[in-house]
């Protein structure tokens, strides 16, 4: 089975790959945050960088993703990315931001199957590498996927990776597995399924009800769970001191980086992470009016010395 990351803006940068990697042992793969990609005849820079030099990924099987209806300014992008050394590139249909779909891109880019058509055309003949593609299954009804597969099954998609919800879903209800079955029964490329895997439990049932199931995407589950995919690789799961050394790692590594502000980019994981313990509220209180590092520093403590970990590690919202 082959387990990789989401990517979650904001949140699964370069620095959480690698201290993951580090504390948990690296995932097979692991996609980028979306990045935007730059104008034709530019390189990538800034924090778009960041993400892709190659020495923050060291070691690592990390696939960008890009998000853009533009197909020059893709195409440009694969061939900088190729250039330094990635040999795949994701294409994301599946952001259901509404700023991201307003714009027409990501989820927003399936409302127009005839433009989109044109777009994928051009890139899959002219990108330098393998395309592969992360989508939802429309904006409003799950009927929507008919004709969206239909095209996909058209192409030659290095991979297709399958959030089987819709973009007014944002993250809510259940995850609809038969259109993931769909998609495996009919498409000639490799398909990987993304959505709500919190506990093992969940990927064993994903299994036995698709047994050919060879790729499972983890988002909420590994951000609440950082030994998640060790657990369904039959392993243990995380002690509390592997959640705090973990922990430790990344708030230095996010210090390293954005200084004072890594403060709020912990919260951000603090939303999921609360979760590995039994009273995730308790939790909750106690880091979010932390402002300063000396206030988070004092919060964090008290976490780790009187909140018991929960007895399973799962991801409720």
């Amino acid at each position: 089975m082959i387990y990789s990351l989401a990517p979650m803006e904001g949140i699964t940068g370069h620095a959480f790959r690698r201290v993951h990697a580090e504390c948990f042992g690296a995932l097979d793969r692991y996609y980028t945050p979306f990045l935007a990609p730059p104008r034709v005849g530019n390189s990538f820079g800034g924090k778009a960088f960041k993400e892709i030099d190659p020495a923050n990924n060291e070691g690592l099987n990390v696939i960008p993703q890009l998000l853009t209806k533009n197909a020059d300014e893709f195409v440009w992008a694969a061939r900088e990315l190729a250039e330094l050394g990635y040999r795949e590139v994701n294409l994301n249909l599946g952001c259901p931001s509404g700023t991201v779909v307003s714009k027409g891109k990501g989820s927003g880019f399936l409302r127009n199957l005839d433009e989109l058509e044109v777009f994928l055309r051009d890139v899959y003949e002219r990108s330098p590498i393998p395309v592969s593609v992360k989508t939802r299954l429309g904006l409003e009804s799950d009927t929507e996927y008919e004709h969206i597969l239909e095209l996909y099954c058209s192409l030659p998609l290095a991979e297709l990776i399958v959030h089987p919800r819709v973009q007014k879903d944002r993250y809510q209800g259940k995850p609809r597995w038969e259109p993931y079955g769909e998609t495996l029964a009919r498409a000639s490329f490799p398909v990987a399924y993304n959505g709500d895997i919190f506990v093992p439990e969940d990927a064993s049932a994903l299994c036995a009800a698709y047994p050919v199931t060879r790729h499972v995407m983890l988002g909420r589950g590994l951000l609440a769970n950082p030994a998640l995919a060790r657990m369904l690789a039959g392993g243990a799961p995380a002690s509390a001191i592997e959640l705090r050394q973990f922990h430790d790692r990344l708030f230095g590594a996010y210090q390293d980086e954005i200084g004072g502000n890594a403060v709020f980019r912990m919260k951000e994981w603090w939303f999921y992470a609360k979760c590995a313990f039994a009273d995730p509220m308790a939790v909750h209180r106690a880091v979010r009016k932390a402002r300063k590092v000396e206030e988070y520093e004092t919060a964090v403590e008290r976490v780790f010395r009187t909140e018991p970990l929960a007895p399973v590690a799962r991801f409720h919202g």
